[in-house]
């Protein structure tokens, strides 16, 4: 048997999240990762039925939930026809296949896989679909003896030291290393092009729009650079790094749109994304874009920051750009309410005079939709690419 990637969109089908309450994960924030990963079953075209926590020390090493929860969840799966079922962690490979086997042999899925296969499904060029590829086979091969041993069962194999089983399982580890192997040749031959195209730009300053999934970058890179690079409001709706050159006035730079940002972001993808995040590394100025209107935009500022840090880019110059200013809502807090204040009760102005009021970079706040405060980021990108372009090619500086 030759292991393939996972595929298995299920378009139009319900499904339940499962998520875990500890020491590192309070109920505010299990409840918040759970509503994205509500966002990323949407984006699968998956429907959320239903959502379970349970408060536990440490997972279960045999199912990552309690047994009473596993029947609580079986039951609930039984009686209202559900697909499939999401557990917001990763899972071992006997987590789960004794999840399979306790909820009735229905799809299991943990949050990397639910990734891994909506990458799948955006890949949209042969670079793109190459390092999804990568990640899935990567992510795979510590897997196959749990896969296998789950096979052997369904065959009726004895599954015993040396027979079959075993000899297959050696056979796919080998086809998949093969694979891998095969695949990261693949992508440093791509790494190679990219990096000869990004060389004969030439004298120019490069920009880089990062931030969390799902925060407007492409809509801003449509307004910037004039052009119409796919925008949609769902997760990682851009996988492809776009590349575009920019004029303001008198001068031109690269600007780049990349690939968002998530919690958790499967290992696999960052090592076989590489050659896009490069565009992050090498880029002269970050463009930080943060969707003002999301309730926890600040733990995906963190997100972000701690992102460019592990791969190299934190100590950009960069612009911090609060968009979807339109979108922003807050409750109003009477002066005799006790309750502690939280984000929801502070107005935009309040929150432009907390930590944001300190920062040294500049700091802009737009809506790319109703194409407000754009000029005023235009003229901070003037200044910084005309500044770092006159320090960087003096003897070019004829335009200015």
């Amino acid at each position: 048997m030759k292991p393939e990637p996972i595929s298995t969109a299920i378009p139009n089908h319900t499904c339940i999240l499962v998520g875990l309450i500890n020491k590192l994960q309070d109920d505010g924030m299990a409840k918040e990762y759970l509503d994205e990963l509500a966002f990323l079953a949407e984006t699968y075209h998956l429907s959320t039925v239903k959502t379970y926590t349970q408060k536990l020390e440490k997972p279960d090493k045999a199912t990552f939930i309690g047994k009473g929860k596993v029947a609580e969840i079986r039951e609930f799966v039984k009686e209202n026809k559900i697909d499939v079922v999401i557990f917001d962690d990763e899972l071992s490979p006997s987590q789960q296949r004794n999840l399979e086997k306790e909820l009735g042999g229905k799809k299991i899925l943990d949050r990397t896989t639910l990734i891994l296969e909506i990458f799948e499904q955006r890949a949209q060029t042969a670079h793109a679909k190459t390092q999804v590829q990568l990640a899935q086979y990567q992510y795979m091969l510590p897997r196959l003896t749990g896969m296998w041993t789950h096979l052997e069962r369904q065959r009726g194999g004895t599954g015993t030291r040396g027979g079959a089983g075993e000899k297959e399982i050696e056979t796919d580890r080998r086809i998949v290393r093969d694979k891998i192997a095969l695949l990261k040749d693949r992508l440093r031959e791509i790494d190679k092009q990219m990096a000869t195209q990004r060389k004969n730009r030439g004298e120019m300053i490069r920009v880089a729009l990062v931030g969390y999934t799902n925060v407007g970058k492409s809509t801003l890179m449509n307004l910037l650079s004039k052009s119409s690079v796919f925008a949609e409001n769902k997760l990682f709706a851009t996988l492809d790094t776009t590349v575009r050159k920019v004029t303001i006035d008198n001068i031109f730079f690269l600007l780049s749109d990349t690939v968002g940002f998530i919690r958790k972001l499967p290992t696999q993808l960052v090592e076989s994304f590489k050659s896009t995040l490069d565009e992050v590394r090498e880029a002269d100025i970050l463009v930080h874009v943060v969707d003002i209107s999301h309730k926890n935009f600040e733990d995906h500022i963190h997100v972000v920051r701690q992102t460019l840090q592990e791969i190299g880019a934190g100590d950009k110059p960069t612009i911090l750009v609060f968009n979807k200013t339109d979108a922003f809502t807050y409750t109003h807090k009477d002066e005799d309410d006790l309750t502690p204040v939280t984000r929801e009760n502070l107005s935009l102005d309040e929150i432009k005079n907390t930590w944001m009021k300190g920062l040294q970079k500049p700091v802009l706040f737009i809506s790319a939709q109703k194409k407000d405060g754009i000029e005023e980021l235009r003229k901070t990108l003037y200044d910084m690419v005309k500044e770092m372009h006159i320090k960087r090619y003096p003897y070019n500086n004829l335009l200015y």
